[in-house]
C-alpha cells in the first residue's frame, strides 16, 4: 500500500513538473518572440456584428460575498464545449484593415470610436487570463477605457475554487451566542442553587458556563475576514470599469473583440490615439507583460471645419476725445496734505501712476492733453474741514506729479466727503449684517453730513466701519484726457473688427460649441447654422440656412440637414449643387455620415 502511495505520488509530481516546464517554455518563446495584440479598424461598409447570431454571455449562478459582505456575480462567458476556450458562436470572416488612421465624424457634441482587439492564437490558454488596458490618449491628457479580461476555462475554476473556499469559511464563523454557552450546566445550576445566596449574579454566572475557547476562535475568525479572503481568492472577479469577454474567432485561430467608445467632445479636440497594453496572469502571477502595441490614430472630421473664417467688421463711432480713469489709494498725514512716500503704501501706488503716465505719453496714436486730480476725504471732522483738506490735498498731489510730465496741465478738484463710495462698500461687505446695513441706510438719510456721522457713532457698526472702511475712502482720481493725434473732426464713423463674432468664430472652430452660440446668435448667419447643427439644432440651423444666399457651403450643409430630417430627395438635390459649385465637396462627403449614407444609398459619386 506504501509503494501504491508513493508511485501515485512520483506521477503527480512527474505531471506538475512536466506541465510546468512546458508553460515556462511557452512563456519563454512570448517573451523571445515579443508577441503581443493588434489593434485594428474594422471594415467600414458593415458592422462585423452584422449577420451574425452571437450568443451573449449569461449570468453564472454563482454569487459569493467578498470580505466587505458586498456580493459578487461571476459571469460565465461563452466557451467551446471541447476545449473550454472563450470562443464566439461564428467565425469572422474578411479581410483586416491594416491602416493605423481613421477620420471620424463628430456630431451633437458625440464622438464614435471603433477598433478592434486581435489576440493571437499564443496568448491564449485555458490556465491564464489575458487582460488588457486600452488607453485613450486626447490633447489635453490620457483616459484609461475599460479592461478587456479573456478568461481560461481552468483559471475560471480557480476562481471558483477559492470563492467556495472562502464561503465555506465564513459560514464557520457562529452568528448565534446562544452556541457559545453550555445551557444544560448552567440550568442545572439554576435549579439547584440561588446564585444570590451565594452572592453571584446571574450574569457572573452566565460567563462561568460560556466558552470561552470558542469566543475567542469566532472573534479571532471575524478579525481575520480580510486576510482569509486574500489567502483563498487568489484572483477576484473583477466587476468594476469591465467590458464583458464576449469575443469572436477569425480563421487564423485569433480572437477579435470589436470594441465600440463614445466620448463628448472638447476644446481643441482634433486627434484621438488608441494604446493598447496587456499581461497574461496564472491566478496571482504574472506571467508575461504584453507589450504595448502600435497605436491608432482617429482624425476627429467636425462641422466647425466648415466654419466661414473671414474677418466681420462693424461701424463704430469714434470720439476724438478719449478720457482714462485709474485712482490711487494715498495715505495722508492726520490733517497733513503733503505727498510722503514712506506711508503705507504708498510708493507703490505712487510707482503705478507714474508708470500710467509714462506709458500715455509715449503712446503713438493718443496725444495727453491734462490731467484731472480729484482727492477726497472721509466723514470724520467737520464738513467743511474736510472740503479744504480735499483741496489742499488735490493741489499737492498734483504738484508732486507735474514734474514727471512737464507741459502737462493738471487741474485739481475736491470732494470733502465720499459718501457714494461709502454708500457701495457698505452694500457690498459681506461682515456688516442686514440689520446694520438697514440702520446705516436710515443714518444717510439725515440730510447734514456732520450731525449724519454724529449718529452713526452711536452704532454698532460705527467701529468697523470707520477702522475697515473709511481709509478707502481717502483716495485720488486721475482722469487723464487724450485725443487722437491727427483727428480732427470730434466724431468720425469707422470699420472696426467684431471682436465678439471672431472669439464665437474661434470657438467653433475649438468644438466650444456652447460658447460659440452664445455669442453668434445674434448674427443668424451662417457660421450661427453651424454652431445650431454642432448641437443637433436643426430645426434653428435649416431656419437660418434657407434664408441665405446659395453658395456651395450653403447647399452642403442643407443637404446634411434636410439628410438629418429624412428628406432625401431634396438632400441629394443640395449635395449635388455643392459639388458642381465646388469639387472639393465630393471627397467632403464621405466624411460625413449623413452624406456617406446618401453617397451609398443612391450612388451619387459613380
Amino acid at each position: 500500500m506504501k509503494k501504491t502511495i508513493q508511485a501515485a505520488v512520483l506521477l503527480l509530481l512527474a505531471a506538475f513538473f512536466t506541465e510546468s516546464c512546458a508553460t515556462s517554455a511557452r512563456v519563454q518563446q512570448l517573451k523571445e518572440q515579443q508577441v503581443t495584440a493588434q489593434l485594428s479598424l474594422p471594415e467600414m461598409e458593415r458592422s462585423p456584428f452584422e449577420n451574425l447570431d452571437i450568443v451573449q454571455a449569461t449570468a453564472d449562478s454563482l454569487v459569493f460575498q467578498d470580505f466587505n459582505g458586498n456580493d459578487v456575480l461571476i459571469m460565465n462567458a461563452v466557451r467551446d464545449e471541447a476545449t473550454g476556450e472563450m470562443v464566439a458562436s461564428e467565425t469572422l470572416q474578411g479581410a483586416r484593415v491594416t491602416a493605423r488612421f481613421r477620420n471620424v465624424a463628430e456630431r451633437s457634441g458625440q464622438i464614435r470610436l471603433e477598433f478592434q482587439i486581435i489576440v493571437p492564437a499564443a496568448l491564449q490558454d485555458g490556465r491564464w487570463q489575458v487582460r488588457f488596458h486600452p488607453r485613450m490618449r486626447l490633447t489635453d491628457g490620457e483616459i484609461p477605457l475599460d479592461d478587456i479580461l479573456i478568461t481560461g476555462l481552468e483559471y475560471r475554476k480557480g476562481q471558483l475554487r477559492g470563492y467556495r473556499q472562502y464561503e465555506r469559511y465564513l459560514r464557520s464563523i457562529i452568528t448565534d451566542s446562544t452556541r457559545f454557552i453550555d445551557r444544560s450546566q448552567l440550568e442545572l445550576y439554576f435549579r439547584r442553587n440561588n446564585p444570590e445566596q451565594y452572592g453571584v449574579t446571574q450574569r457572573q454566572a452566565l460567563v462561568h458556563y460560556t466558552y470561552g475557547m470558542r469566543v475567542r476562535r469566532n472573534e479571532r475568525r471575524i478579525r481575520d475576514r480580510e486576510k482569509m479572503f486574500h489567502r483563498y481568492v487568489k484572483a477576484p472577479v473583477q466587476t468594476e470599469h469591465l467590458r464583458l469577454d464576449t469575443l469572436l474567432v477569425n480563421e487564423a485561430g485569433e480572437f477579435v473583440y470589436h470594441y465600440v467608445q463614445s466620448l463628448s467632445t472638447r476644446p481643441q479636440l482634433h486627434k484621438i490615439e488608441i494604446r493598447l497594453s496587456g499581461e497574461v496572469r496564472e491566478q496571482d502571477r504574472l506571467v508575461y507583460a504584453v507589450p504595448e502595441s502600435e497605436p491608432l490614430t482617429f482624425y476627429v472630421s467636425s462641422l466647425s471645419t466648415l466654419v466661414d473664417g473671414r474677418e466681420r467688421y462693424v461701424d463704430r463711432l469714434v470720439s476724438r476725445r478719449v478720457t482714462q480713469r485709474t485712482s490711487a489709494q494715498l495715505l495722508f498725514g492726520l490733517g497733513d496734505d503733503s505727498v510722503r512716500e514712506d506711508l503705507g503704501d504708498n510708493l507703490s501706488e505712487i510707482s503705478r501712476i507714474r508708470e500710467s503716465l509714462s506709458a500715455l505719453l509715449a503712446e503713438d496714436d493718443l496725444v495727453l492733453d491734462s490731467v484731472i486730480v480729484t482727492a477726497a476725504a472721509s466723514p470724520e471732522g467737520p464738513f467743511r474741514s474736510n472740503g479744504t483738506l480735499s483741496r489742499r490735498r488735490g493741489r499737492s498731489v498734483s504738484r508732486y506729479f507735474a514734474s514727471d510730465a512737464a507741459g502737462i496741465r493738471f487741474c485739481s478738484y475736491a470732494v470733502p466727503e465720499n459718501w457714494e463710495l461709502l454708500d457701495s462698500l457698505v452694500a457690498g461687505d459681506v461682515w456688516l449684517t442686514e440689520r446694520q446695513k438697514d440702520q446705516y441706510a436710515r443714518r444717510r438719510k439725515t440730510s447734514d453730513p456732520d450731525r449724519r456721522e454724529r449718529l452713526m457713532r452711536g452704532d454698532d457698526y460705527y467701529a468697523y466701519v470707520s477702522e475697515e472702511l473709511y481709509p478707502k475712502l481717502r483716495n485720488v482720481v486721475f482722469d487723464f484726457r487724450l485725443h487722437r493725434r491727427n483727428m480732427l473732426q470730434d466724431t468720425i464713423h469707422t470699420p472696426v473688427l467684431d471682436t465678439a463674432y471672431m472669439a464665437g468664430v474661434q470657438a467653433l472652430r475649438d468644438h466650444d460649441y456652447r460658447k460659440a452660440l452664445s455669442l453668434l446668435r445674434p448674427y443668424a448667419d451662417f457660421n450661427t447654422a453651424i454652431a445650431y447643427s454642432c448641437l443637433d439644432y436643426n430645426a434653428s440651423a435649416l431656419a437660418i440656412l434657407e434664408k441665405q444666399e446659395r453658395s456651395a457651403p450653403v447647399d452642403y450643409m442643407l443637404a446634411l440637414l434636410y439628410s438629418r430630417q429624412g428628406d432625401d430627395r431634396n438632400a441629394v438635390a443640395c449635395y449635388l449643387r455643392s459639388c458642381e459649385e465646388d469639387g472639393s465637396y465630393v471627397h467632403r462627403g464621405n466624411l460625413d455620415p449623413e452624406i456617406s449614407a446618401l453617397i451609398r444609398k443612391y450612388d451619387l459619386n459613380r
